[in-house]
């Protein structure tokens, strides 16, 4: 099962570094579905492990220019006050419905990643408007984070373009802003579940060359082809958890 945990945090890994998104979506389930841990632990988990991947492609991306700190510090300061309402909102619910929403959100995410983000060269709309959007989508994003173990990357992405960013650069910047989502989240939930340390390290062990190979490899594949084939494996995921927790 260890082999099994470091195997499968190598594809959370390879998701972030490709798309700058999608490994919060795989590791909730991972935790639950394959490693057998409660719905709450799982969301705490998650946080630390997608929080310390994100931080480290944060770091590849940084080197290759293609991180706006300015940005990412504006845009998780709004994020991570989101989050802090997030986490107070999940004391309040079961892990079974915290699992319900996090399909919900599955959901959402797999029909923003069908329909694609706008490209690069339809950037030039008014900044005023982009900032108050961006600046709704970090509150939003930061209170998935918080609620249910959601980096939210499918939003932070398309939120940093539609304010001005290159789609690489938005990559980069997201990996950061989720890194600190993460961390925010992380503590809320600390001394409220039981952390097992050892499942964080080997899942993280199996993340971190996994986020290094997919930023590599982000420059030879297809971004739409990927983020269509990752949403349908998200419809599947939602199906499966809603079935799991909206049935008697």
């Amino acid at each position: 099962m260890h082999l099994v945990g470091v195997g499968l945090g190598f594809v959370i890994g390879l998701s972030l570094g490709l798309l700058g998104g999608g490994g919060s979506i795989l590791t909730v389930p991972i935790f639950v579905y394959v490693l057998g841990f409660g719905a709450k632990e799982s969301i705490a988990m998650s946080l630390a492990v997608v929080g310390a991947t994100s931080l480290v492609g944060a770091v590849h991306h940084s080197r290759e220019g293609h991180v706006n700190v300015r940005v990412a510090l504006i845009f998780g300061a709004i994020a991570t006050i989101g989050t802090y309402v997030g986490t107070r909102v999940a004391t309040r619910l079961s892990g079974g419905e915290q699992l319900a929403i996090f399909a919900a959100v599955m959901f959402v995410a797999a029909a923003a990643m069908i329909r694609g983000r706008r490209g690069e060269a339809d950037v030039t709309a008014a900044t005023s408007t982009s900032l108050f959007i961006t600046a709704i989508r970090g509150f939003v994003v930061g209170t998935l984070t918080g609620l249910v173990g959601v980096g939210g990357g499918f939003l932070i992405v398309p939120a940093l373009v539609w304010g001005g960013l290159s789609m690489h650069d938005a990559v980069g910047t997201s990996l950061l802003v989720i890194a600190m989502n993460c961390v925010m989240g992380f503590y809320g939930y600390l001394g409220h579940v039981q952390i097992a340390w050892l499942s964080i390290a080997l899942v993280t062990a199996g993340t971190m060359p996994g986020i290094v190979t997919g930023t590599y490899a982000m420059r030879f594949v297809s971004q739409q082809a990927l983020r269509r084939g990752f949403a349908v494996l998200l419809f599947g995921l939602a199906v499966y958890m809603l079935y799991r927790n909206l049935t008697v």
